[in-house]
C-alpha cells in the first residue's frame, strides 16, 4: 500500500520528461498560435470598440448637423411664409385699390349717363310741352277767330295794349 502513496523514482523522472516534452511540443506549436489568437481578438476588440466610438461620434455630429439643418429649414420656411402674406397683403390691397378705381369710373360713368338721359327726358318733355301749347294755342286761336265779332275785339284789345 506504500507504494501507491509514494511513487517509483523511475515514474517520477518519466513523467517529469513527459511534461517538459509536452510543454516544449506545447510552447512551440500550440502557445504561439493561441497567443497570437488571443492578440488578435484583443485587437479586434480594441478595434472593434474604437470603431463604434467613431460611430457615435459621427451620429452626434449628424445629429447635430440634422438640428442646424432643421433650424436653418424652418428659419428659411418663415421669411418664405412671411413674403406670402406680403405678397398676399400687396395683391389684395392691389385689388382694393383697383376694384375701388373702377367703381368710381362706373359710378361717373353712370353719372354721365343719368345726366345725359335726364337732358334728353328734360329735352323731350320741353318738345312735348311746346306741341302741347302750340296745340291749346292753335285751339284757342281758332276758337277765337271763328267769330267775327270776337276777331275785332281782340284786334282792338292787341291795339291798346300796343303803345306807339
Amino acid at each position: 500500500m506504500n507504494s501507491l502513496v509514494t511513487p517509483d523514482w523511475g515514474l517520477v523522472l518519466w513523467t517529469t520528461v513527459s511534461f517538459f516534452v509536452l510543454f516544449l511540443l506545447l510552447a512551440k506549436f500550440a502557445w504561439k498560435p493561441i497567443m497570437s489568437a488571443i492578440t488578435e481578438r484583443e485587437r479586434s476588440i480594441e478595434d472593434s470598440l474604437l470603431k463604434a466610438e467613431a460611430a457615435k461620434e459621427e451620429m452626434a455630429r449628424l445629429t447635430n448637423e440634422n438640428e442646424a439643418l432643421l433650424k436653418q429649414a424652418r428659419a428659411e420656411r418663415d421669411v418664405i411664409l412671411h413674403e406670402a402674406k406680403k405678397v398676399k397683403d400687396q395683391i389684395v390691397s392691389d385689388a382694393k385699390e383697383t376694384a375701388h378705381k373702377e367703381a368710381a369710373r362706373m359710378i361717373e360713368l353712370a353719372r354721365v349717363e343719368i345726366n345725359n338721359q335726364k337732358a334728353i327726358a328734360m329735352a323731350d318733355v320741353k318738345n312735348q310741352v311746346a306741341t302741347l301749347s302750340l296745340e291749346i294755342a292753335e285751339k284757342v286761336l281758332k276758337q277765337q277767330l271763328a267769330d267775327q265779332k270776337k276777331q275785332d275785339e281782340l284786334v282792338s284789345q292787341l291795339l291798346k295794349e300796343v303803345k306807339l
